[in-house]
């Protein structure tokens, strides 16, 4: 039971995308794209019909919402503005739903994404995938000594959370900066925690 990426190459390499309680992270360098990749995959779910949460720590749901509907419509996000017919007329076909939740980075943690996906449940909304944008701005639950324990915690309790309402995850991680003259992101180089690499199912 598997949500596909809409990448050919990654499904593949991960049987069909996603399972149910499984947990993928997407790893790239600052200023990369990993937020754009996120989005890719919440809109190929929801024009699969399915329904995706899309939790924001970092761009607001408005600016968000208009990356989603760039994805959808093919229109560069800085013109859709100026083709609102077109948008709205392509949008209508889309059978999925997406919610986008932002939250400032540090204010929720791994438990307010659980209380929201609840929300959304008992509203009728049960999500087929999730989307957090990204783990590492997340609050920890303060038992970590150290930054690199707290993300290690961070991360298992978000894989902890797929396995409790059987969903699949998406969530992206900074590389560190030496990342950047790699063609391989080899697992040294993931920012502060090893214990990411460790928890995740797919990286």
């Amino acid at each position: 039971n598997t949500i596909t990426t809409g990448w050919e190459v990654i499904d593949d390499l991960a049987d069909g995308g996603l399972g149910s309680g499984e947990l993928g992270v997407m790893v790239a360098p600052a200023g990369i794209g990993k937020s754009w990749a996120l989005a890719n995959v919440g809109a190929n779910a929801v024009k699969a019909g399915k329904t995706v949460l899309h939790y924001t720590l970092e761009l607001n749901q408005a600016y968000v919402g208009l990356r989603y509907d760039s994805i959808f419509t093919g229109i560069a996000a800085q013109d859709l503005k100026y083709n609102l017919p077109d948008v709205k007329k392509r949008l209508k076909s889309i059978t999925g739903e997406l919610v986008i939740k932002y939250y400032p980075t540090k204010a929720a943690g791994v438990m307010s994404l659980a209380s929201h996906i609840e929300k959304c449940r008992l509203q009728g909304k049960k999500p087929d995938l999730v989307i957090v944008d990204y783990a590492d701005l997340l609050r920890g639950s303060g038992k970590g000594r150290e930054v690199r324990h707290e993300l290690g915690n961070i991360y298992e309790d978000l894989r902890g959370l797929a396995g409790e309402y059987e969903i699949p995850i998406w969530t992206a991680s900074q590389a560190n900066r030496s990342a950047l003259q790699e063609d391989v992101i080899q697992a040294d180089k993931i920012a502060e925690s090893y214990s990411k690499i460790m928890t995740a199912d797919f990286v």
